[in-house]
């Protein structure tokens, strides 16, 4: 089995969602979004597609024609009942996929909260994670696509996380960032940190306080997910 990974900056990758993939057996293979084709066909193919984060937004589609075309491989797996994973702007990328609005909120939810399940959130993969802080990461916001059940909330950020069916999974926050590696995001994003008068000294404590935690939590999410879609 193969698992096709999107990918827009080089640290915003699988983090501890590695393991976990390949101990279910998948290969995984990585696609540098800009810089390597979206082949269709491979995209396609794929026995799985994951579309990661990144600082870039559905809006800038104009700015990024190769959102458009995730989109387009979105789409396409998900008329013809293909798992896709899509993660803060790939799960932003399956609701636009959709028809969902996705826009600014002109605020941003950046560091560690808890979420709040709902009822199909409780009986779902992100059961494993109720009440656990998780990294957030975001401004944007994705509507709900009909037909799609929501699964998780912050008081800020109401939709955070939907499935459709049990094949399609978008959240919105980050289970998968590796709190060993965490720098590398305070680094990488350090001028959107600074723009919003954020310190980066109060994630970075959370990230090693609730990391190793969150870090078998979000392995038993994608594991049960794997199951379902098996």
């Amino acid at each position: 089995m193969k698992a096709v990974v999107i990918r827009h900056v080089l640290f915003e990758d699988l983090g501890t969602f590695a393991t976990p993939l390949r101990d279910h057996g998948y290969d995984i293979r990585y696609l540098d979004a800009g810089v390597e084709p979206l082949d269709k066909d491979l995209l396609y193919d794929a026995s799985l597609l994951i579309i990661l984060g990144g600082p870039i937004g559905v809006s800038d589609a104009d700015s990024y024609p190769f959102l458009s075309e995730e989109m387009e491989a979105i789409a396409r797996r998900i008329e013809d009942g293909r798992p896709v994973l899509g993660i803060c702007l790939g799960a932003q990328l399956i609701a636009k996929a959709l028809g969902a609005d996705v826009a600014a909120t002109g605020k941003v939810e950046i560091g560690y909260s808890a979420l709040t399940l709902t009822a199909a959130g409780e009986s779902s993969p992100l059961k494993a994670l109720d009440g656990v802080p998780v990294l957030h990461w975001h401004g944007d916001q994705f509507e709900i696509p009909d037909g799609a059940e929501l699964l998780a909330s912050t008081p800020g950020f109401p939709n955070q996380a939907f499935r459709i069916g049990h094949r399609i999974l978008a959240v919105q926050f980050h289970p998968e960032v590796d709190h060993r590696r965490i720098e590398q995001w305070l680094i990488g994003h350090s001028g959107e940190l600074s723009g919003h008068g954020l310190s980066p000294d109060p994630i970075r404590r959370d990230a090693q306080t609730y990391g190793p935690d969150l870090e078998h939590r979000s392995a038993e999410v994608l594991g049960l997910w794997l199951q379902e879609i098996a």
